[in-house]
């Protein structure tokens, strides 16, 4: 298992939910929810977090249908952590997150949280179940979870 701390990352059309891990990779904690932008402040927010955290690593969900085909959310996912990997001075990558947002609902419910009162950090806990799957999946696998984001070469 490596070593040092990741960030967890939950990317939904009106907020981002940020998570990070221990420095063991054991645990998956929330840390904030960040409002989505179009001018690249969530991106320079998250951005602040990895330097502030010292971050080395990057998990970014993967929203995919149940059939594991992609969706429009699949494609804004990957268009955000592409743009996250051209800011950061880490490594970002994609992970399979299906479910994870109705299990943070689920979770929230549980403890007995309504939907109204739980909005501002579903996607918190969100990013948590994300970063904790892919932390346990490296650890039985000894791999890295999913795959990287290629940077990406432009003009």
């Amino acid at each position: 298992m490596r070593t040092g701390v990741r960030l967890g990352i939950d990317v939904g059309k009106v907020r981002i939910g940020v998570s990070r891990s221990d420095l063991h990779g054991m645990l998956a904690t929330p840390v904030e929810t960040v409002a989505r932008s179009e001018d690249a402040a969530d991106r320079r927010r998250i951005a602040e977090i990895v330097t502030e955290l010292g971050v080395f690593e990057i998990i970014v969900g993967l929203p995919l249908a149940l059939s594991g085909a992609h969706t429009a959310s699949t494609a804004d996912a990957v268009a955000f952590a592409e743009a996250l990997e051209a800011q950061v001075d880490v490594p970002v990558r994609l992970v399979d997150e299906r479910l994870s947002t109705v299990s943070a609902h689920s979770a929230l419910r549980a403890s007995g949280k309504n939907s109204k009162s739980a909005r501002p950090v579903v996607d918190q806990v969100a990013a948590t179940i994300i970063l904790q799957h892919a932390l346990d999946a490296e650890r039985a696998s000894g791999r890295p979870p999913g795959h990287p984001v290629e940077p990406s070469i432009g003009p």
